[in-house]
């Protein structure tokens, strides 16, 4: 995939406190158009916290965010084009996968007339066109995640923000989708900012890999995966990588406890 070198979101000097509780402490960090990043980080230090800044939703204590050179907060800031896929679909259940698809839309500046192309695209795209009219309670686990995936794509965003999203799949299904993301995320160049507990998943999927002190949260490292694509999940040098990263994180973990 090609990519430029522009930065679509960059993170300066961020801070985030609830009343006299800090959960973020200082984070720096820029992402590249069309780079995967993941971010990785013990329970409780802070990932949700700087997914909801990033998406917009919470404004910092301290510090700066643009997206496209543009400031999310602040005096002539602007709204995030951003997507966002949730651990839970989030779906609507009395609105069929189509009705739900068209939330977005109708929330975005896409002409009415374009609606059903992109839709079908998007469907397309994640191997769904069949259930496009289906209620997503008659939809397994696996499908349902394909939908919210499809909704945060749908009006091509700055950069997808993914929380975890298959943490609650089975890992025959978790795996599939893994794939498919790397699939989808090489066919269209989205930017994508994911947050997993897993290691061995953020290895698989992303160019670079942040690694995140416990709470209040600091960047404790950049890491950049020294893996060619196309990667198989159980090669062996993903699995080198993978305890290299725990040896790592386990130090700097551990430490902050004592």
């Amino acid at each position: 995939m090609n990519k430029s070198s522009d930065i679509v979101l960059e993170v300066k000097d961020l801070g985030v406190s609830f009343e006299d509780q800090e959960a973020i402490g200082k984070i720096d960090l820029s992402v590249a158009r069309g780079e995967f990043i993941a971010i990785l980080g013990p329970s409780g230090c802070g990932k949700s916290t700087l997914l909801n800044v990033l998406s917009g939703l919470l404004p910092p204590t301290r510090g700066t965010v643009s997206v496209e050179g543009r400031r999310m907060y602040g005096p002539e800031s602007e709204a995030p084009h951003v997507g966002y896929v949730f651990q839970e679909h989030r779906l609507l259940p009395w609105r069929s996968v189509k009705k739900n698809l068209e939330l977005v839309l109708a929330a975005s500046s896409v002409p009415r007339q374009l609606w059903d192309d992109k839709i079908n695209d998007i469907l397309e795209i994640l191997h769904i066109s069949r259930y496009k009219d289906s209620w997503p309670l008659r939809l397994s686990g696996g499908e349902r995640q394909r939908v919210s995936i499809a909704r945060a794509l749908l009006v091509e965003p700055s950069y997808v923000m993914m929380d975890e999203p298959f943490s609650t799949l089975d890992e025959l299904t978790a795996r599939t989708l893994r794939q498919e993301i790397i699939d989808i995320w090489q066919r269209t160049g989205v930017t994508i900012v994911f947050v997993t507990h897993s290691i061995r998943e953020a290895t698989f999927l992303a160019d670079r890999i942040i690694i995140l002190t416990r709470g209040p949260a600091n960047v404790d490292d950049s890491y950049s995966v020294p893996i060619d694509r196309p990667r198989d999940y159980e090669e062996p040098r993903i699995g080198q990588v993978e305890a290299e990263i725990v040896k790592r994180v386990l130090g700097v973990w551990e430490l902050e406890k004592t």
